[in-house]
């Protein structure tokens, strides 16, 4: 599949992002729930070939944990499966080149016909969503004579996207490929990641290193026991309407999937646990025949594969209000305190709706449209974060408040769009090397990070007489 890369262009706007990442959705009588892997914490040399960086040293305390040790301070996202909650955090990285206000240096530019050369930049920096032309015709042609099925759930923790995280090791496939910055770039980096203020941050820093060690490490989740600190997803990867019958979106995939991919939904009228005493309501029937293009931006370890009736699998939605999950950053990003109606950790405000002193299982679309949008309105229309709210808002009036609906799903060339709020600004090379930040919470828009001089393995300055044969980075 050709995808496109990120444009130069777009960068020229300003940092303003917001964040937000998190779980799933509940179907009627039963709740589907999706669990995320965590990221690395440091990563080893991402081009030993060439010498780019030092491995990692297994008996260096700065080192990373094995990828199967799952650190609960470091989750890339959260959430849950088959009513199950996970047991422990998981995933669900001229001009100055360290700050993505900045027009040049910070990666490559391609040519779109989908992209205006001139766009209106929105508040956020990015072209606004008009800018971007006429959408392709693939995103909404008939593939239902040929597509498989499969379905969504639904989630919104708040937590650091997987795909923030660089790759674990030579066995993750999920994650950009970090053999070369052209085969970063290719794989599209890393997905954006943004502080509480919804300012977009690195993705990645230098770990702590010494003059005789270097190593990367990612930006702490908010999921962890960073909290405020830390990063959370940005919430303009919150669902956006294109007309009535088109929308963008970001998922979760299942473990095969690869992080950065695209695929064109087309939805059928039904949903996952219909049967004939419980036939689609009336939600997934005003959903049918539209078409929705998403980007896996998280990976799940236990988001559902296929079966025999729906061979395509599960796709978990992020959608705002659509779960805490079992690893909720959200709460945090937006503290309305302990006594707070979030909804459903697994299935959010559309699973409250479905309570019996609210709509019911068998409400009409109107009394689910409704009741979703004052629980959006409580949760973030003076949360300012309107991205949230207008994501929100969004599954009630695009979404028709679909509980769990089915669709034909093909493999597309993902739109500039969903590109442009998908990769890092910052992390535009395999090496940044950006000094570590332990509290983003204080990161504003247009502030410079501060940069360490660093050098390849037998490349450091002499010191005293002595040549340090090792990569490291000058401390000091």
């Amino acid at each position: 599949m050709k995808r496109k890369l990120f444009k130069s262009m777009v960068v020229a706007g300003a940092v303003a992002m917001i964040c937000a990442c998190g779980d799933d959705a509940a179907s009627n009588n039963a709740s589907d729930q999706t669990g995320y892997e965590p990221g690395t914490d440091v990563i080893d040399n991402p081009n030993p070939s060439d010498g780019t960086i030092n491995s990692v040293d297994s008996q260096n305390p700065n080192s990373s944990p094995d990828g199967n040790n799952q650190d609960p301070n470091n989750p890339a996202s959260s959430a849950g499966n088959n009513g199950q909650n996970p047991a422990d955090p998981t995933s669900s990285a001229g001009a100055n080149p360290n700050d993505p206000t900045s027009s040049a240096g910070t990666g490559p530019t391609v040519s779109s016909s989908s992209v205006n050369t001139d766009p209106e930049l929105g508040p956020d920096g990015f072209p606004t969503i008009e800018s971007y032309g006429a959408p392709s015709a693939e995103y909404t042609k008939d593939i239902s004579a040929t597509a498989r099925r499969g379905w969504n759930t639904r989630y919104w923790d708040a937590c650091k996207p997987h795909c923030s995280w660089l790759r674990e090791s030579e066995n993750d496939t999920t994650r950009a490929d970090l053999s070369s910055d052209e085969a970063y770039l290719a794989d599209l980096a890393t997905a954006r990641n943004c502080n509480i203020h919804d300012v977009e941050v690195p993705t990645f820093t230098l770990g702590n290193v010494s003059r005789s060690w270097l190593g990367y490490e990612g930006t702490r989740s908010a999921c962890g026991d960073e909290k405020e600190k830390g990063v959370f997803t940005c919430t303009d990867m919150a669902p956006i309407a294109v007309n009535d019958t088109l929308a963008y979106a970001y998922v979760a995939g299942t473990a095969d999937s690869k992080c950065g991919r695209c695929y064109h939904l087309q939805y059928d009228g039904h949903f996952k646990h219909e049967m004939e005493n419980n036939p689609p309501k009336a939600t997934h029937k005003a959903l049918k025949g539209k078409h929705l293009v998403v980007m896996a931006s998280n990976i799940g370890r236990d988001v559902s594969g296929g079966d025999a009736d729906l061979p395509a699998g599960q796709f978990d939605l992020m959608v705002p209000g659509g779960g805490v999950g079992a690893f909720d950053a959200l709460s945090t990003q937006v503290n309305k305190g302990a006594d707070f109606n979030w909804g459903a950790g697994f299935g959010g405000f559309l699973t409250e709706c479905q309570k019996q002193a609210n709509c019911g299982t068998e409400g009409s679309l109107e009394c689910y449209q409704t009741c979703i949008k004052d629980m959006c309105e409580a949760a973030f229309g003076d949360a300012g974060l309107p991205n949230l709210l207008r994501g929100c808002n969004w599954f009630a009036d695009w979404y028709m408040a679909a509980d769990n609906p089915t669709y034909y799903i093909e493999e597309v060339e993902c739109p500039q769009y969903l590109i442009d709020h998908y990769m890092t600004r910052y992390n535009t090379s395999t090496t940044t090397n950006i000094k570590k930040v332990e509290d983003w919470s204080t990161f504003k828009k247009g502030d410079v990070l501060d940069t360490l001089h660093c050098w390849k393995a037998g490349e450091a300055p002499a010191e005293d007489g002595w040549q340090n044969p090792s990569a490291g980075c000058d401390v000091n």
